[in-house]
């Protein structure tokens, strides 16, 4: 059994890893780690787990849980696996950091956009971006991984089979992206209070998200060059769920745009051995509700042939192929697992 140790596990994110885990016949929790509820049962936190966890929560002492754990996801805010990683627990255990600390290449850039200083940067070059449709070799061989972000994870996988296909001008991308309140976390905060969420919907992050230079670097990487582009998330008022719509311009070839066969040609190329990632039928675009609660992705799109550009869509549960199963999938490939294991969920309906 792989020992799993969490730090941060009383988060929304941590404790879907939890739940996870729990499913999972190859790997077990050993360490519930969380600041807030030392010595508290994990199960009084959260009531979903009585019976099924009996453990009371720990600290985040990453050299005691590099002892005893194989592998330790760290679900905290920025700058905290930072501040705790070295050579002695990487040589012990392998890491999959849910935060930011690790998914910039560039240091300055990680600076500029959460503006805070990096404590570890000597380790941004070694950890992999664990993106697992589109880094899955080099994730294998990881023993600092950086797990992206719910936005993230949606607006480039939707997109990536045309930008690396060059069937888009990458320049013109135009990502609009929705989210469910459990992005932003579980801690208290005004603007997340049910009478200011429920039966509105707003922009938030306009021009200046900190997801927009991750989306740019690793789509970047497909174009083979540096990208800028249009990003602007939204808060729904629902639980759970991201849904990207984006918009490019197709490059035409010989005077003619790329057909819908091409392009479902494209994603076929990419995806269509991918268990997580769902290509919908012409027609069909994707909902939120139809992946709620599973590591799904569902991708959908419509060029239009009066403007000359393309309209993607796509579609995951922001806590799980966004964050927690999308972690738990890194690992499944870390350890030589299939990538399925413990994540063959049936998307929740109603």
């Amino acid at each position: 059994m792989i020992k799993v140790g969490i730090i941060g596990a009383t988060g929304y994110a941590g404790a879907e890893i939890v739940r996870l885990i729990q499913g999972h016949p190859k790997a077990q929790v050993v360490w519930y780690g969380s600041r807030s509820y030392i010595d508290e049962k994990y199960s009084s936190i959260y009531g979903n787990l009585f019976k099924l966890v009996d453990a009371k929560c720990l600290d985040d002492n990453m050299d005691e849980l590099s002892k005893e754990c194989d592998v330790i996801f760290t679900a905290t805010p920025q700058g905290l696996c930072a501040s705790l990683v070295n050579d002695e627990i990487l040589n012990k255990v392998k890491i999959i950091d849910l935060s930011a600390d690790f998914r910039l290449k560039d240091v300055s850039v990680y600076e500029k956009w959460y503006k805070i200083e990096h404590k570890a940067p000597q380790y941004i070059e070694e950890a992999v971006y664990g993106l697992c449709e589109i880094n899955r070799d080099k994730i294998k061989g990881a023993r600092l991984l950086a797990n992206p972000g719910c936005y993230t994870t949606c607006s480039i996988l939707t997109a990536y089979p045309l930008v690396k296909e060059g069937l888009i001008d990458p320049d013109t991308l135009i990502i609009d992206a929705l989210s469910g309140v459990s992005g932003a976390g579980r801690g208290a905060k005004v603007a997340n209070l049910y009478c200011e969420v429920n039966e509105s919907a707003k922009p938030y992050g306009v021009a200046n998200h900190r997801h927009t230079p991750e989306i740019e670097e690793q789509l970047g990487y497909a174009a083979g060059k540096e990208l800028l582009l249009n990003f602007t998330p939204h808060l729904a008022p629902m639980n759970r769920g991201i849904l990207a719509t984006e918009y490019a311009t197709l490059i035409k070839k010989d005077g003619d745009l790329p057909t819908k066969a091409e392009v479902r040609a494209a994603y076929e190329k990419y995806y269509g051995k991918e268990h997580f990632i769902r290509l919908l039928d012409d027609g069909i675009y994707p909902e939120t509700r139809w992946v709620e609660g599973s590591n799904f992705v569902d991708i959908g799109f419509k060029i239009d042939e009066r403007t000359g550009r393309i309209i993607m869509m796509g579609a995951i549960d922001n806590l799980v192929k966004g964050a927690a199963g999308q972690a738990v999938q890194n690992m499944n490939i870390m350890f030589g697992l299939e990538e399925n294991t413990g994540l063959d969920l049936v998307p929740l309906f109603p």
